[in-house]
């Protein structure tokens, strides 16, 4: 096993001893950092990810799923032990789409949940789809390519939803007018899993992802468009997994998953100007400040710090708040090496 070359991007910390480190740990922790920071081959990456299953994170989380599919006897609460916050741990930690227990959850997830206007709404109240829930439940259905036609009505519906700003929010029906950061993440992740994972390569996609990317890029992934302050504290945390929250480093690692993406397909953009915008974004000056941050919050042994996450009830802790984190690690440096390597 080497290192990537274009992994070695800085050179004030022992990049062999951070990969040595980083795997030591969870087989979802060595499964990514073969795929993203390794030049490994495709069968060893496999062999590694087979182990998520059967060791470490994942076997836990699988062995306390219910008899009848569910976790924690709820499609959506008690968070974050339900069902659609056990899936999507389960796909961060990047479990193999074809595992049954996991299709299974799939189903609840799409049967429980699929309304009449083709998204997602599990709320017996509203009267609308929920379209940050949607945006989640797609990207879970998506990754673990779960054969249901439906799950093209959910890609549908998140486009019919976009706002005039270019992001999404969640309270759209009641009135709001500018995107939520959190809506506006979950329904890229969403989008980019679905084109991933069923070849769905589409102009109207793209089309309302560089709408969708302009609007962070905007408020330069974590600032007020208008005056430059940061919109939230919670933006500047790095929890993991994230749930439904917006943060900087969640966002930072959405993009270099798709322009890595993006470089290894044939996109289809609407037309010529909307190529030329996406080639514009991937180099795009606006990322810079998120970035700094990054680097800012290495400590000085080349590693990132794991910080509290939302309250609620968790199956058990992969990291502990406040101390050295293999997830963040893995996710700032394989950021750091999508940005130093288009620039």
């Amino acid at each position: 096993m080497r290192i990537d070359k274009e992994f070695e991007v800085d050179h004030n910390h022992n990049s062999e001893d951070l990969i040595s480190w980083l795997l030591a740990g969870d087989p979802a922790i060595r499964f990514q950092v073969m795929r993203d920071l390794l030049s490994e081959a495709p069968e060893n990456m496999e062999e590694e990810r087979e182990k998520i299953t059967l060791l470490g994170w994942g076997k836990r989380y699988l062995s306390y799923q219910d008899s009848n599919g569910l976790w924690a006897g709820g499609i959506y609460g008690p968070k974050w032990i339900s069902t659609t916050y056990t899936m999507l741990t389960l796909k961060r930690l990047g479990l193999p789409s074809y595992n049954q227990q996991a299709q299974e959850g799939c189903r609840q997830l799409l049967d429980r949940g699929f309304f009449r206007d083709l998204g997602i709404n599990y709320s017996k109240s509203q009267q609308q789809s929920e379209v940050c829930i949607t945006g989640m439940v797609l990207s879970v259905l998506a990754h673990f390519k779960f054969p249901d036609p439906r799950v093209h009505k959910l890609a549908d519906h998140l486009l019919s939803r976009q706002m005039q700003d270019g992001g999404w929010n969640c309270q759209d029906h009641q009135g709001d007018r500018h995107s939520s950061f959190h809506t506006t993440i979950s329904v890229l992740e969403g989008l980019l899993e679905y084109q991933r994972a069923y070849g769905q390569i589409r102009p109207d996609i793209e089309s309302a992802r560089l709408k969708g990317h302009e609007f962070l890029l905007q408020h330069r992934l974590y600032k007020s468009d208008h005056t430059g302050a940061i919109v939230s504290e919670r933006m500047l945390r790095m929890p993991f997994p994230p749930r439904w929250f917006y943060d900087f480093l969640r966002a930072l690692d959405y993009f270099q998953d798709y322009f890595t993406w993006q470089a290894q397909s044939e996109i289809q953009f609407p037309d010529r100007q909307s190529e030329q915008l996406a080639a514009t974004h991937i180099r795009d000056e606006r990322f810079s400040d998120a970035i700094e941050l990054l680097k800012n919050k290495r400590k000085p042994d080349g590693r990132w710090r794991m910080m509290r996450g939302p309250s609620g009830k968790v199956y058990f802790d992969m990291e502990k708040a406040g101390g050295p984190s293999r997830w963040n690690t893995l996710r700032a440096l394989r950021v750091l090496k999508w940005w130093e390597g288009v620039n």
